[in-house]
């Protein structure tokens, strides 16, 4: 149960699809009950599944609070939209023109925010069902009931079917880590015993543990304002979470120089389909290697399970015990110099694990504890005693990117409107709904047509799912209807992972809707598929011709922008390092995580399987996982500089502020020539971050002063930035 428990938290973390599926589909059950009671007829039913659907998913505010004032503004929105159709559904040229003004605002207000976009949403969607069930004035007064019905069931749903606290979501997210960061684990401890056939796979299922590792610590990131009670419970947290990333990561790196014949490349586990180290390919032979597997094991049981209590608490001591005695040279076991370093590493991600228990599970017995987990529990507390203590748009008038988009989704509408009465007088709307969905949450052209793509091969496949299911269900309605709900929480339980399987679920449900309302018939499923293509094409010739944002000039923004923050986070770094003031490095840190992540999503377009630009492809991909290895690097400084101030075997090194300049200025080259500033800066190279420092002042033990701890990450640091010279087309120079 337990082992099932972690799966299902890993992969969904925080519950949060789970529970937005159970949501949707408890506000449609308790919807279609109360109609049910007060006699509603079909087309009511139907309307009232779909309102009550649209009032679930639209409100997306992290607070309670929010989350109920919004859909308490959400129900005038809902009643004035519904009207507006029924008023104007015998007037359709000034139906259309209204509809298109609608569109333009909805798309709008999503500069103010998560309300505005809720809001926004909600108009939208509501003015749909009315063209949908064919609302007119003499039923105008029925639809209204029914709206607010559905908003009121919607309420219950949310806080008192489905309740979710900021707290509660962040706890789950918490749980999420750990599971992941076991999963993370379990993937090295097979990659560590893979035989050459095998180790292909077991890589890959380490970098895509490292990813999810990486993505539900971003998740929790985002929740620690709302879900902690104080700012230093917040930083507490997200320092222990980045603690345990970093090490768990670095982890994987050691282990897998330890299969090779050279030290392993931070951008092998960042880059799908990169080649193995040379040697990579045999496992590990070292008399060392059973004691590994061991103790990589131990150190998985250690994350799953939870504190310890009892006689299962003293076994779990003494396992914590073992291996934090890997942090001190003298208790390393006799091996190869690159199966120490794993060992050493062991030793690091048990302090990390320590002091992630100790976030999630409260304060634990010391009364086993070794004088090694004693010194860590030092470390831990000090660093703790030591805390403590929206993006803003710049562009203006058509520049910026809300007004942008809602100009482009008007005129793609107007399009589809126009394009959708062609083909259909009576369900021209679907067109308009694809055109408006394909912008949502998109910022080019190529994002447009990858999503586009997605929503027609979902929709096509729906049709054929939506034939089969509206000739199993028939005409019995409540059959009919929990097979809805059946596709209904599948849309939602699937929308962070596919759009295309989203989508098919969507039209799946459509079909049975249909046979419900009696307008079933293939044509009009066809039609669907019709009218879905119009859409994408009127949404991707609106994005291409009216203001348009071309993917290359989106992810030079975008590139620029992750440059920008990688500078900040290394800057303030080796400052820090150096002897400089305390800065707030790691929200700096995440602030690149973010924009890298906004860069990969860009890139999607570029990256799709079916470009036919393979060339170009591969490019990309080479230079976000060269910015990944770089963002790895930045965030190991920041987690390292965090520890001056209370860290008893840390001290600053001033020399470090000359050997990061060189870093420094190379990615401010890039910048520069990404952004195709009139700039002749030349990307640098010459000796080894380690030559740079002064010679003759004695060497620090091993993981001890700060020189010897952060200079494999300057100098690994160092080598991707140079790597980034040549597929940016920056110039390079030997520094003299």
């Amino acid at each position: 149960m337990a082992r099932w428990k972690d799966r299902v938290a890993a992969s969904d973390p925080g519950l949060l699809r789970l529970a937005a599926g159970l949501r949707t589909v408890g506000a449609i059950s308790l919807t279609l009950a109360v109609l049910s009671l007060l006699g509603a007829d079909v087309g009511h039913l139907v309307a009232g599944a779909i309102a009550a659907m649209v009032a679930t998913f639209a409100v997306r505010e992290k607070r309670r609070g929010g989350q109920a004032l919004t859909l308490a503004l959400g129900l005038p929105v809902a009643l004035a939209s519904v009207t507006l159709a029924a008023l104007l559904s015998p007037r359709v040229l000034l139906g259309d023109a209204l509809f298109v003004v609608l569109i333009f605002c909805a798309v709008y207000g999503r500069r103010f925010g998560d309300r505005g976009t809720a809001l926004g949403l909600i108009g939208f969607q509501v003015y749909f069902l009315s063209l949908f069930v064919g609302s007119t004035t003499g039923s105008v007064a029925g639809l209204w009931g029914v709206i607010a019905v559905a908003f009121a069931c919607s309420a219950v749903a949310r806080f008192v079917l489905v309740p979710q606290s900021s707290a509660g979501i962040l706890d789950r997210l918490r749980e999420a880590f750990r599971a992941r960061l076991a999963q993370l684990l379990a993937a090295q401890l097979e990659l560590l015993d893979a035989g050459p056939d095998d180790v292909e796979k077991a890589l890959a299922h380490v970098r895509e543990g490292t990813a999810r590792l990486h993505e539900t610590a971003m998740m929790i990131q985002g929740r620690l304002e709302e879900g902690t009670p104080d700012a230093r419970v917040a930083g507490l947290v997200q320092r222990r979470v980045a603690d345990a990333e970093i090490t768990a990561e670095r982890l994987g790196l050691l282990l897998l120089t330890a299969r090779s014949a050279e030290r392993a490349d931070t951008l092998t586990l960042h880059l799908p389909g990169a080649p193995l180290p040379e040697g990579g390919h045999l496992p590990v032979r070292d008399e060392a290697l059973d004691t590994l597997r061991r103790d990589l094991t131990s150190l998985r049981m250690l994350v799953r399970r939870p504190a310890p209590e009892g006689a299962e608490g003293a076994a779990t001591a003494q396992v914590r015990n073992r291996l934090l005695g890997y942090r001190d040279e003298e208790n390393l076991p006799k091996a190869s110099p690159a199966v120490q370093d794993v060992f050493r590493g062991v030793g690091e991600a048990a302090r990390a694990v320590l002091g992630l228990r100790t976030v999630l599970d409260g304060p634990q017995d010391e009364s086993d504890d070794s004088p090694e987990t004693a010194r860590s529990r030092e470390e831990l507390d000090a660093e703790d005693a030591a805390i403590g203590a929206e993006e803003e748009e710049h562009d203006t008038g058509l520049r910026r990117p809300t007004t942008r988009a809602a100009v482009q989704v008007a005129v793609g509408s107007s399009l589809a409107i126009v394009g959708g009465e062609l083909l259909s007088e009576h369900r021209w709307y679907w067109a308009v709904l694809t055109c408006w969905i394909v912008f949502i949450n998109t910022a080019s052209t190529g994002e447009i047509l990858v999503k586009g793509y997605r929503r027609l091969l979902g929709t096509g496949l729906g049709v054929i799912a939506g034939i089969a299911l509206a000739g199993v269900v028939g005409h019995h309605t409540w059959t009919a209807f929990a097979v809805v709900l059946l596709c209904v929480f599948a849309m939602f339980y699937t929308a962070p992972l596919s759009y295309a399987l989203m989508s098919f679920f969507a039209t799946a449900a459509l079909g049975v809707l249909y046979t419900l309302l009696h307008t079933y018939s293939l044509s009009v499923l066809v039609l669907r598929i019709e009218e879905t293509a119009l859409g994408v094409v009127c949404g991707v010739v609106a994005a291409a011709l009216v203001l348009p944002v071309r993917t290359d000039r989106r992810t030079n923004e975008l590139l620029v922008t992750v440059l920008d923050r990688l500078t900040d986070v290394t800057e303030a770094a080796v400052d820090q390092l150096s002897g400089g003031p305390p800065a707030e490095l790691l929200d700096r840190a995440r602030d690149l995580d973010e924009a890298l992540a906004d860069l990969r999503a860009a890139t999607q377009p570029l990256t799709h399987p079916v470009t036919p630009l393979r060339a170009r492809r591969d490019t990309a991909r080479y230079v976000v996982a060269l910015l990944e290895t770089c963002a790895y690097h930045a965030r190991s400084l920041a987690a390292t500089a965090e520890l001056l101030p209370t860290h008893p075997s840390i001290a600053a090194d001033p020399r470090l502020r000359g050997a990061g300049q060189r870093i420094l200025h190379n990615i401010r080259a890039l910048a520069a020539r990404v952004a195709e500033e009139p700039v002749d800066a030349e990307v640098l190279t010459g000796p080894s971050i380690a030559a740079l420092l002064k010679p003759g002042v004695p060497r620090a033990p091993r993981y001890g002063q700060v020189t010897d701890r952060v200079l494999r990450h300057l100098q690994r640091l160092d080598e991707a930035v140079l790597g980034l010279a040549r597929p940016l087309g920056a110039p390079v120079a030997r520094q003299g």
